[in-house]
């Protein structure tokens, strides 16, 4: 991996800091092409666009998936699968109920003010497929859907060659209490969500990650449709001082490399010595993992030991990276968490492991991406729900505020809202 000093390589760790989500224009263009495609031709277009980059067998199965396909999975998964499902399924169910927002009201001076929650009606989840499959993200995306109240989820995700899904897929789905499930992919599930067609009707929301096809497509319909984040490649950022194991260190940067070949896997220390070790205990777990072209080309192009000249300086590179994910390898992670002010997921300690954020623990693992932690937050509860302001003032209060509302209506040069008020106040 290599090596910075943030003492003489400044303008490096600069550019590592600026990095940014840009869209490709090629890819854009051709994405902007299929968003129209389905929008206008329906299915017609989902399918002639499916049996070109998924699946020829498109047409005999069709695009929905049946219920007898989703009851054979659970025959193709093992007890131990699905007892790690539902376990996993329980610790999300458990950690997001907390964030169930509630109604609540306000009285004060004869006006009554409130706001009012509500699930949306209906969302649409995606599950990229490809270089594997994840059943834990479908957990992640439907179970809060579920908490919030949403009525309708519906899943979209790329076929194999085969037209199928992966079993493991299916049933998270069915475990989740998706509602229906489709094998399409990429930009066109993503249209197909945002603005329907002759079999789906179109969504309120869309979540899910997905490749440069699908984050375009999710950037293009905006507007349209709700969308959580438009999602950039994953992303881990481990301090560690000399208490942390270089082993624990290094096999964390290849679980994050392992993802994707434009994962990028970032370690903060305090010595070159120590950041040389670690480097050399990635290249010994590289020459046995089992996704080894994957992890190499990630940590050649994206990974990076940074040497800090003092924890403050590390805690400073932190926020400036505002990690996706942040790995505390400290002796003492909570008080230097407390100054960590950007970051999606926060790990204390070496045993808080980010793949255990990523299966079982609880917390959502969609995060933001590409430094979007300086604004953003995890996926939640909260994003399927929306709230509704409610005002009820009575005749006394608006005769009290009635001036005020005049004054600055005629500020702002509105003089039918000034009247709105006048009238009413001369009114019986």
């Amino acid at each position: 991996m290599k090596i910075l000093d943030s003492r003489t390589e400044g303008r490096a760790l600069a550019r590592l800091a600026e990095r940014r989500l840009e869209p490709d224009p090629a890819v854009e263009a051709r994405v902007r092409d299929i968003v129209e495609r389905v929008r206008s031709e329906g299915d017609e277009a989902l399918t002639t666009l499916t049996r070109q980059y998924d699946c020829r067998f498109i047409d005999s199965l069709g695009l929905r998936v049946s219920r007898k396909e989703v009851e054979g999975a659970y025959e193709s998964v093992s007890k131990g699968f699905l007892r790690a499902l539902r376990a996993a399924g329980k610790n999300i169910t458990r950690f997001h109920a907390k964030q169930l927002p509630r109604s609540w009201e306000l009285k004060r001076g004869g006006m009554r003010l409130s706001q009012r929650f509500n699930p949306l009606a209906r969302v649409g989840i995606y599950i990229p497929g490809g270089k594997a499959a994840y059943p834990s993200t479908v957990l992640m995306n439907a179970l809060p859907a579920r908490i919030a109240g949403v009525r309708e989820i519906a899943m979209a995700s790329p076929a194999g060659s085969d037209g199928r899904l992966p079993a493991e897929v299916l049933v998270a789905a069915s475990e989740s209490g998706i509602t229906e499930i489709y094998r399409i992919g990429g930009a066109q599930a993503v249209a197909a969500f945002a603005y329907g067609t002759e079999s789906i009707r179109r969504v309120d929301k869309i979540t899910g990650p997905g490749n440069a096809y699908v984050a375009s497509a999710k950037r293009i319909v905006f507007g349209d449709v709700g969308i959580d984040m438009i999602a950039g490649p994953t992303e881990v950022v481990i301090v560690a001082d000399s208490s942390a194991p270089a082993e624990f260190v290094a096999a964390d940067l290849m679980a994050q490399a392992e993802h994707d070949e434009r994962a990028s896997p970032i370690c903060i220390v305090r010595s070159r010595a120590q950041a040389e070790k670690i480097s050399r205990e990635v290249a010994v777990q590289l020459e046995s993992a089992q996704r080894r072209a994957i992890a190499r080309k990630a940590i050649e192009d994206q990974g990076v030991i940074i040497v800090a000249g003092s924890e403050k300086e590390s805690v400073d590179i932190v926020n400036t990276l505002a990690p996706e994910h942040l790995e505390l390898m400290v002796r003492n992670p909570r008080s230097y968490a407390r100054r960590v002010l950007n970051a999606g997921s926060i790990f204390l300690g070496s045993w808080s492991t980010e793949a255990l954020g990523d299966y079982i623990a609880g917390p959502n693992h969609t995060l933001p991406t590409s430094g979007s932690a300086r604004f953003s937050s995890p996926l939640g509860v909260a994003d399927f729900m929306k709230f509704s302001n409610v005002i009820d003032v009575s005749r006394p209060a608006l005769r009290r505020l009635a001036p005020h509302v005049r004054e600055l209506a005629r500020a702002e040069g509105l003089f039918a809202h000034e009247r709105s008020i006048m009238i009413r106040e001369e009114g019986r």
